[in-house]
């Protein structure tokens, strides 16, 4: 008997149908249980609002706004904080499942701050060879101290032989956010970066998985209503 092992079978790539599929029964899922949470969230926090304190009514009143009307402010602001958190993370865990679909071996990663002691470690939200890929929904944020552990971050990204790459799906409207975002952009161009927001966020995860995130977001919108 011959002792030649013949080669195994390479499996072939999926098709641009076959990952498309794949990726709306992933994030199908992926939205259910965040609907789920927020739901729970939600209901949680409108329950115990109903023992709240209420006695700062009195400061909405002298401004012109009623007790009814500043209940349903109260709740809606609460609830507000709530769909923000699962929005956003919705967003970004869908954009790491796109990745994960085309990139098996890609996946959030930790590098060491070399830069200062505190945070001893930088994360990386999805790593792809050498592109170290930040991924946010938006970033509203006016804090002078943010820019600062950015621009950290980012050095300490490229110091570990990577490409930083900030995607961000929806920029801030607010001016003094806006300002930060546009300081981080020219840094990421002077690390020899890569900075995509808004269409070009969503065109980029287009162009490197093959999956159109935002057409898909939309199906499932569509479906799950």
């Amino acid at each position: 008997m011959s002792n030649i092992k013949l080669p195994t079978k390479l499996s072939t790539p999926p098709t641009d149908q076959e990952l498309h599929d794949a990726v709306i029964v992933d994030l199908k899922k992926l939205a259910l249980a965040h609907r789920k949470k927020l739901k729970v969230s939600m209901d949680a926090r409108e329950a115990e609002m109903k023992s709240d304190d209420a006695s700062h009514y009195l400061l909405y009143r002298v401004l012109g706004v009623n007790a009814d009307e500043g209940k349903l402010i109260d709740l809606y602001q609460n609830k507000g904080r709530f769909l923000y958190k699962y929005a956003g993370a919705f967003l970004e865990e869908a954009t790491k499942i796109c990745f994960k679909h085309k990139f098996p071996s890609s996946g959030p990663h930790r590098i060491e701050n070399t830069i200062s002691t505190k945070p001893k470690k930088f994360g990386i939200d999805c790593l792809v060879d050498s592109d170290a890929i930040e991924i946010k929904w938006r970033d509203a944020t006016t804090d002078g101290d943010h820019i600062n552990k950015e621009k950290s971050r980012i050095s300490c990204i490229k110091k570990a032989g990577y490409t930083p790459i900030r995607v961000m799906f929806y920029y801030p409207n607010r001016e003094a956010a806006i300002e930060i975002q546009q300081k981080l952009e020219q840094y990421y161009s002077q690390m020899r970066g890569q900075y995509y927001h808004s269409e070009k966020a969503w065109e980029y995860v287009h162009k490197r998985t093959g999956i159109n995130l935002l057409s898909v977001i939309q199906e499932i919108s569509h479906e799950l209503v």
